[in-house]
C-alpha cells in the first residue's frame, strides 16, 4: 500500500454519480461512518446488479469503522462480507479499481485476524 495515494476529487470523475464520488472521498479520508451513511443513500433504492457492488463498499466502510472503534470481530465479519460481494465486480466497477481494493483489504483483514496493528487502511482508487 502506497502512502502517496490521492483522495478522490468530488468533481473529477465526470461519469461517476456524485453521491458515490462523495462516499469514496469520505472512505479515503477515513470517515467510515459517514461514508456508510452516504453509500446507503445510494444503495437503498437500487434493485439491479449494482446493489451488491454498493453493498460491498458499505461492508468495507463498516468493517474499518468497527476496527477503528476497537471491535476486531465486527471488522472481520464485515470485511469478509464485503470481499465476498466485491468478488463479482473485479477488476473494476464504476471506475473503482476493485482488484486493488480487494488486494489491499485482504492485507488488512489478515492483520486484523492475526491481531497485529494496522498501520494504514486501503483507499479506493479511480481508474
Amino acid at each position: 500500500m502506497s502512502r502517496s495515494l490521492p483522495t478522490v476529487d468530488l468533481f473529477a470523475p465526470a461519469t461517476m454519480e456524485p453521491r458515490l464520488a462523495h462516499g469514496i472521498a469520505l472512505f479515503n479520508r477515513g470517515e467510515y461512518f459517514e461514508c456508510h451513511e452516504v453509500l446507503e443513500e445510494v444503495w437503498t433504492p437500487e434493485r439491479g446488479e449494482r446493489r451488491l457492488f454498493l453493498q460491498s463498499l458499505i461492508h468495507m466502510a463498516v468493517g474499518f469503522y468497527h476496527h477503528t472503534r476497537g471491535n476486531p470481530t465486527g471488522a472481520i465479519r464485515q470485511l469478509r462480507k464485503g470481499l465476498r460481494k466485491l468478488a463479482g465486480y473485479l477488476p473494476h466497477c464504476e471506475r473503482v479499481d476493485t482488484a486493488r481494493l480487494e488486494s489491499e483489504v485482504q492485507v488488512v483483514l489478515r492483520a486484523i485476524e492475526a491481531g497485529t496493528p494496522v498501520s494504514e487502511y486501503p483507499r479506493m482508487h479511480i481508474r
